[in-house]
């Protein structure tokens, strides 16, 4: 699938050094959140992480979605190709994450546009332990940009594969569609919003009108 056509020069500018990629797997699998002029971008899926949504302390604005080592468990998503001057304004993006390394010999790219470029993935740090000490909610708008980007890119089978696999949905989804408080929201598509409500609802989330 083309989801974006690429750089024409992206094959001179990894050779020149200037080429970093990224794993995303939340809101970067959604072509309409990205703030950079990246080179390219295929969909992926790395082995050995888990993605789950992270609960914050009380005053916190949103839960975060993230990622975990998961030895059996693996994460589909997307690999953004972008300028290493780039790297800068994406680590500020995703500020509360620490960059890792993703293993190349367990990342399957689909018709990887270059070889050999380091991949990096964002986990966020957590904010509580457990499941019982879950204090804030799910942001709607957050939520929905992921999802699209899903459906976006994998279609609806791929989009229940998210829902169905990402741990830690049994908590509130803040319902902020209306007046997004997600710094890049996204506008759904005729059905959209019915979708993603029918599948979140299975997992058992139950919203709340934001205070």
């Amino acid at each position: 699938m083309d989801i974006h056509p690429d750089h024409p020069d992206l094959e001179t500018l990894a050779a020149e050094g200037r080429v970093v990629a990224y794993f995303g797997y939340g809101s970067l699998v959604n072509p309409r959140t990205l703030r950079t002029k990246f080179l390219a971008i295929r969909r992926a899926e790395a082995a050995g992480w888990r993605r789950v949504w992270l609960p914050r302390a009380a005053d916190s604005a949103m839960s975060l979605l993230s990622v975990t080592r998961e030895e059996t468990a693996a994460v589909h998503g997307v690999v953004v190709y972008d300028l290493a001057e780039h790297l800068p304004s994406v680590d500020e993006r995703e500020a509360g994450y620490a960059r890792r390394i993703v293993d190349l010999s367990r990342l399957s790219v689909e018709w990887p546009p270059l070889a050999d470029v380091p991949v990096y993935i964002y986990e966020a740090h957590p904010g509580t332990e457990t499941a019982e000490d879950r204090q804030s909610a799910i942001l709607q708008s957050y939520l929905d940009a992921v999802m699209q980007g899903f459906r976006m890119l994998y279609g609806d089978q791929g989009l229940k594969r998210f829902v169905e696999e990402t741990h830690g949905f049994e908590t509130k989804l803040l319902a902020d569609r209306g007046a997004p408080r997600y710094p890049r929201p996204v506008a759904l598509g005729d059905g959209e919003a019915e979708v993603f409500d029918r599948l979140v609802a299975a997992r058992g989330v139950g919203p709340v009108v934001p205070g």
